[in-house]
């Protein structure tokens, strides 16, 4: 029984200091990330019209909105859960995941511009979503409260992120036990990608990937469907 009580300690003692370890390393990653790593690249969102980005974003011929319905399944989503959409913008995925989750569940449609939030929940009212809440966030943090949600996703967002770790952090912590955070971006390969990813996106799916699971997340499943683009799904360590 002394053996036993012991070996259940020790397994405490040794989830309890992983778990410290993780947070000491995000924690010193976050406070040692002080500066932009892509400067302005949302400016451009900040002063856009939402309407505009409905041709651009919501169009036949964009892989994720072809793919729009597969990605949702991938996704995992349930009735009843809980989803941030971060960097929802236009609502695209937004609105699948309100009508997944049912009137039981819930989305905070999560965007650095205001208007995009502002628009996008007059949207749903109109569309008859009630179960949206509209989260305007900055360049460190989701906003999003601690514990709160089962499922993040991040759909060509992930590169807009200028301050990542800080970031990754403020998901991490949003995110209740065995969370998971779904992300979908461009995949970026010299000799093959368009110039326009090439200039626009800062780094590559092994960069961002690595983030990530600095940042405390592991990795759990790559979805195979997707060609312009890659999806990522991880867990919260």
């Amino acid at each position: 029984m002394k053996m036993r009580h012991f070996v259940r300690s020790r397994s405490r003692w040794l989830t309890w200091t992983v778990s410290f370890g993780i947070f000491l390393i995000c924690t010193g990653i976050v406070r040692a990330q002080d500066e932009s790593v892509r400067p302005g690249i949302n400016d451009d969102f900040m002063t856009g019209d939402p309407s505009k980005y409905v041709e651009r974003f919501e169009k036949e011929g964009r892989e994720v909105f072809d793919q729009r319905h597969v990605i949702v399944e991938a996704s995992g989503i349930k009735p009843g859960m809980v989803v941030a959409d971060v960097g929802a913008g236009t609502g695209l995925f937004t609105r699948l995941f309100a009508r997944q989750v049912g009137g039981e569940g819930r989305v905070y449609a999560v965007d650095i511009a205001p208007q995009f939030v502002y628009q996008l929940i007059r949207d749903g009212r109109q569309q008859g979503f009630d179960n949206i809440i509209g989260v305007i966030c900055d360049p460190r943090s989701s906003t999003l409260p601690p514990n709160s949600v089962d499922l993040v996703f991040v759909c060509d967002t992930y590169h807009h992120f200028e301050f990542p770790y800080a970031t990754l952090a403020s998901i991490h912590t949003a995110l209740r036990d065995g969370g998971r955070m779904m992300v979908v971006d461009f995949e970026r390969e010299e000799g093959s990608s368009s110039e326009w990813v090439l200039n626009h996106v800062r780094a590559g799916k092994s960069v961002f990937r690595a983030e990530i699971e600095q940042a405390g997340f592991e990795l759990v499943e790559e979805v195979d469907f997707l060609k312009d683009n890659y999806g990522l799904i991880f867990r919260k360590r």
